[in-house]
């Protein structure tokens, strides 16, 4: 009870602060240096988190390009709560601008469950031309009447599979075995079709449960083995490389209709610069999480049957697609920007 008062109150204190930070131009083409438009932005990760670092940037880009005419005034470490929390705050006008996991936008725009779907890339390779192409861009701002604008994704990396101990090459390696997932449906769903037993459960709980053999593994980027100390209690990880799910950055339709059109190219082109800077970042952080997870003794298993596993989650991919036609809409466009 204590615990629910004070995040409770920590909500109330932050949400009065946002109402005391609104002041400030009305649109950009009036702001200026003295009389900035200010643009809220809340976020759930901490501050020492590469995709934070990466936010944190485009905010001080944007406010250096405007030359103080725009502040982006973050909201981190999710004083305003949960991603979905906050997505709430976005559609009724209480924040401007959030970092979401991609498939989080579904709810406005069911095309997006397409990007929590298994092995709908290839490669990072194709990841990255694919999300750095024209047509993703044209996607991306397509979405004003659903009450949101993406101006830019950052790489969440590789998802795979990672185990107390049992090396996973196959999917027939998976079956009945317990695996922690994310509580998405597209996620649950990926786990009955390889035979395994879904297990949705909070990411700080994972720990405990590997330690305890609550369940037998979990799903995510190698930095889970380091940031998370999953590596401790999980020593082998499979290179399945299932689902590769962008975070995006939004801003929502009535702040973009705020912004002037030059301002509006501003802030995307100040996005798109994160964007790369990330990819390097990101990249950095891998390649360390590796080094220092084989340190602890973990095993990364990288004969991995992928086809395999693509011909065993195919039929998750196929019940979206008959259920949505917005998902297989960006299926071909992301297959037609792959080529």
């Amino acid at each position: 009870m204590k615990r629910t008062l004070t995040r409770l109150t920590a909500l109330l204190a932050a949400c009065a602060a946002l109402g005391a930070c609104a002041g400030g131009s009305t649109t950009s083409t009036e702001a200026t240096a003295e009389d900035p438009l200010v643009l809220r932005f809340a976020h759930n990760l901490n501050d020492r988190h590469v995709t934070s670092q990466a936010l944190t940037a485009f905010a001080e880009d944007v406010e250096e390009r405007s030359d103080g005419r725009i502040t982006v005034r973050m909201y981190g470490n999710g004083q305003l709560g949960s991603e979905t929390t906050v997505l709430g705050q976005l559609n009724q006008g209480i924040v401007d601008m959030t970092r979401v996991s991609a498939p989080g936008l579904a709810n406005y725009d069911p095309g997006y469950h397409a990007f929590g779907l298994p092995y709908v890339f290839a490669s990072e390779e194709e990841y990255y031309q694919v999300m750095d192409s024209p047509e993703m861009a044209e996607f991306f701002r397509s979405t004003v009447d659903q009450g949101f604008v993406g101006l830019t994704y950052y790489t969440s990396g590789a998802r795979s599979f990672y185990t107390a101990d049992t090396p996973v090459r196959t999917p027939e390696d998976l079956r009945g075995l317990k695996v922690r997932v994310q509580d998405m449906r597209s996620q649950t769903e990926l786990m009955a079709e390889l035979g395994a037993a879904p297990i949705v459960m909070a990411l700080g709980d994972t720990y405990t449960s590997l330690q305890t053999g609550l369940i037998d593994g979990a799903e995510s980027n190698e930095t889970v083995l380091t940031q998370s100390a999953h590596g401790e209690v999980a020593k082998s990880f499979s290179l399945t490389e299932h689902t590769r799910i962008p975070d995006m950055l939004v801003i929502s339709s009535d702040a973009w209709q705020r912004l002037s059109p030059q301002d509006q190219e501003l802030l995307v082109d100040a996005a798109r610069r994160s964007t790369e800077d990330h990819k390097v970042a990101w990249a950095q952080s891998i390649e360390e999480a590796v080094t220092e997870a084989e340190a602890m003794g973990v095993e990364f298993v990288t004969d991995v049957d992928l086809e395999a596993f693509r011909e065993a989650t195919r039929p998750v991919v196929e019940r979206y697609v008959a259920e949505h036609p917005e998902v297989a809409e960006l299926l071909s466009v992301i297959e037609a920007a792959g080529e």
